[in-house]
């Protein structure tokens, strides 16, 4: 079997040395569509190096990688690529991350969970610096047909949409060329990219990165509900709850929760498909 979930979960943490500076922070941010209307002091804050700040959900890609990397390189883990979604992302942060920063991120595989027709691999990841923690992320990854091994299914709680009106709705267009420019962060997956590839994963065409949604939709959060203040946010969770193409658009809508001020929910859908859902289980936590 193409997953050894003993042996993957058994490994040895892996540890991994993380350089970016703001040239990455900047590649980033324009990856999920900052900086339109180009001029705009608020887009600036995310696009000119002299102003610059750090969208947290940059730590998915900090160092060139991927939150997904280490789960598909690890002992016990051998899989088609075509198979493979981000099933879910959630991130920490512990302190704002700096535009410049070497950092040793820890990871390791933490579960197996056996869906029947599909895999979910788990994995936990922990970054320092020589200042000490900065950020703790854990990663889904979904793998189709690797499932039926008799392992544990894994938790299945969803979260509930408020019935109210949301506090915010905003909507993010995704340029045709979105996959192809944020595949520079490092996430080389050809499903993004090769039509080729993605017809034999099952879609029509390339679909957008997970985390380029994931990002985009936090970007919203900050600039609509949090005056842009990236050092607000805390957490961020998410679950892919369905694919996104290039050329479409995203409708955010958030719900600030009550009686926790310091909560968000987020409902994230595709507005060209009768707002397909995107993100769902989605929470951002800030002060």
């Amino acid at each position: 079997m193409p997953i050894d979930a003993r042996q993957a979960v058994a490994a040895a943490p892996r540890r991994t040395s993380l350089t970016w500076d703001h040239k990455d922070v900047l590649l980033y941010h324009l990856g999920i569509g900052a900086g339109i209307p180009a001029t705009d002091p608020a887009e600036l804050r995310y696009t000119l190096e002299s102003r610059l700040h750090v969208l947290p959900s940059f730590t998915t890609v900090a160092g060139g990688g991927t939150a997904q990397s280490g789960g598909l390189t690890a002992p016990g883990v051998d899989v088609d690529l075509a198979a493979v979604l981000h099933g879910g992302q959630s991130i920490e942060v512990h302190r704002p991350i700096p535009a410049h920063g070497t950092a040793t991120r820890t990871s390791r595989i933490t579960a197996v969970h056996d869906k029947g027709k599909a895999a979910v691999i788990v994995l936990r990841a922990e970054a320092a610096d020589a200042e000490g923690p900065l950020w703790s992320s854990e990663s889904e990854i979904f793998v189709k047909g690797e499932g039926g091994f008799g392992g544990e299914r894994g938790s299945s709680t969803r979260l509930k949409q408020p019935v109210r009106t949301p506090d915010h709705t905003v909507e993010r267009p995704v340029r045709e060329d979105q996959a192809l420019l944020y595949r520079l962060n490092g996430d080389w997956n050809p499903l993004h990219a090769d039509p080729g590839f993605a017809e034999r994963a099952g879609y029509d065409r390339p679909i957008l990165h997970g985390l380029c949604s994931y990002g985009m939709a936090l970007k919203a959060v900050a600039d609509t509900a949090l005056g842009g203040d990236v050092a607000r946010i805390r957490a961020y969770r998410a679950r892919f709850a369905g694919v996104v193409y290039p050329g479409e658009t995203l409708r955010v809508r958030m719900w600030r929760e009550t009686p926790a001020p310091g909560r968000i929910q987020l409902s994230v859908t595709a507005v060209e498909r009768e707002d397909a859902p995107v993100l769902a289980d989605t929470v951002v936590t800030h002060t």
